[in-house]
């Protein structure tokens, strides 16, 4: 089960660089390993995630801590994805920083979210209605992480979900790694639409849109 975790992970990463989403060593991945105890794996802290290692990734507990004796350190984001499998049936979670998401996170944030209406692509959200609205939520960038962890754990509702941090990146979550990739690529592709409008009708920037 481990094995086939951290290959799944893996090909996750692989692919998310490269689209360019990892720049900095940024970003953190995640997938769980088992319910009792919950254990998952983490993408380890400082890592150029254009490369595949055995190091990449390290297994930590409900607490994120290493379950084993390590060098490596979890990623600073770890207890985001704690919270994720605490209080849902998720079984992958990722973190990424991307100049999209971050300008849509800085240009709603005052509005403490941002919402689509009408666009195919919130049907990787679940919603399947003709007049479907997806509203993404964006917290601010505390930097101590606990504080961080407890008000994105607010927004840890349901087995899929997104979370914005304001001019730091977005978390998504799913039952799965396909659904949780899912979940972000559909993001991303919101993000860029709504920026691409921004440019062609500045009126909107005004709107909850």
């Amino acid at each position: 089960m481990l094995n086939d975790r951290w290959t799944e992970l893996a090909d996750v990463k692989d692919e998310l660089a490269e689209r360019d989403w990892f720049m900095g060593t940024s970003g953190n991945l995640a997938i769980k390993v088992s319910d009792h105890p919950l254990q998952f794996l983490v993408t380890a802290s400082g890592k150029d995630k254009r490369k595949r290692t055995d190091e990449d990734f390290l297994l930590v507990d409900e607490y994120g801590s290493a379950v084993e004796e390590t060098h490596l350190k979890p990623s600073a984001e770890t207890l985001l994805h704690v919270e994720i499998y605490r209080r849902t049936n998720a079984g992958c979670s990722l973190h990424v920083h991307t100049i999209d998401n971050n300008v849509i996170s800085e240009v709603y944030g005052d509005n403490g979210e941002v919402t689509f209406k009408g666009q195919e692509l919130i049907k990787a959200f679940g919603m399947w209605e003709e007049d479907a609205v997806l509203k993404l939520p964006i917290i601010q960038n505390y930097a101590h992480i606990p504080t961080l962890a407890n008000k994105f754990s607010e927004h840890v509702l349901g087995d899929t979900g997104a979370v914005l941090i304001r001019n730091h990146g977005i978390t998504v979550w799913g039952r799965n790694a396909f659904e949780a990739k899912k979940v972000l690529e559909a993001s991303e592709f919101l993000f860029r639409y709504q920026l691409r409008l921004l440019e062609h009708k500045p009126y909107q920037l005004f709107k909850v849109v």
